[in-house]
């Protein structure tokens, strides 16, 4: 059995499927595995937490595992280490979740693009049909991570305390989040995953980009992560290089996305939600 698994910071997917590529079991579904941000005892403890992948450990020959915070080699490597001691049998692979956008979104395999993933986190990276390049080394969702879910959550807080969310959504707002200054603050300061925790408001901009204030937050966010992202690679783009998208974020609002790409002069290429479908594909092909 060969297990196919794509993280964010948020939630995991697994995909179980056997050497044809026959999927042999219902998508599993966990918690982000993302080890920049968890210990090695909460790796362990949320991938445990299904009872499908603790009992089928040992029927697993390979994992191709692609996840947020896989980018830098201590965080990789302990990922790594938990994923063959729990899959004990099997050959694990662990790519960071650019790639697996890289594979999901380009048309041909050594297509050249630039492909952005705006989910919980945001990355931007240009492949040149071979290898993966990033011009900015990301620094976290304190202080990077613009157009992602953690952004426009933050965003959507601020603009509530500092009264700039109009009265009618900021009264939308209350009715749909706990929004006690307590709460937040212990979910930020004291849980795990508090950039997971500031996304969950993203949704809130989703289902109201029919107002000007969620539309005018989204296209702000988007600016920022254009200028200080995609425009890294002017020359690419000005070569032709088209501009992909991963993650539920640019999936729903891709309407500004390409207004943003129109303005800003790219192109853009294709939008896909989740990425690990077509990795199946790319897996049982190659």
């Amino acid at each position: 059995m060969i297990l196919i698994v794509d993280s964010g910071s948020t939630k995991c997917d697994w995909i179980a499927v056997n050497a044809s590529g026959e999927q042999v079991h219902d998508k599993v579904r966990t918690g982000g595995l993302n080890p920049a941000i968890l210990d090695r005892e909460a790796l362990f403890e949320t991938i445990l937490m299904s009872e499908f992948l603790k009992t089928k450990a040992l029927e697993v020959s390979h994992v191709y595992f692609y996840g947020a915070g896989c980018g830098t080699p201590i965080p990789k490597q302990q990922l790594k280490d938990v994923l063959e001691t729990i899959f004990n049998k099997a050959q694990v692979e662990v790519e960071e979740d650019t790639m697996a956008a890289v594979r999901a979104t380009i048309d041909y395999s050594d297509e050249k693009a630039i492909v952005c993933i705006l989910g919980t986190g945001s990355n931007c990276s240009y492949f040149d049909g071979k290898n993966i390049h990033q011009r900015v080394v990301s620094l976290g969702y304190t202080l990077m991570d613009e157009a992602s879910g953690n952004f426009f959550g933050k965003e959507l807080i601020k603009d509530y305390y500092f009264n700039v969310m109009p009265n009618d959504l900021k009264l939308k707002f209350e009715d749909q989040f706990n929004l006690d200054a307590d709460t937040i603050k212990y979910n930020l300061y004291k849980k795990e995953n508090p950039n997971a925790y500031l996304a969950s408001f993203a949704e809130f901009m989703i289902k109201n980009l029919d107002t000007p204030y969620a539309k005018a937050l989204a296209e702000r966010g988007l600016k920022l992560f254009s200028k200080h992202m995609i425009l890294q690679f002017k020359d690419e783009i000005n070569s032709g290089a088209k501009v992909h998208f991963a993650g539920s974020i640019a999936y729903f609002i891709q309407e500004e996305i390409k207004l943003i790409a129109k303005n800003l002069g790219f192109k853009t290429g294709n939008f896909v939600r989740r990425p690990i479908e077509g990795l199946v594909n790319y897996h049982i092909n190659t």
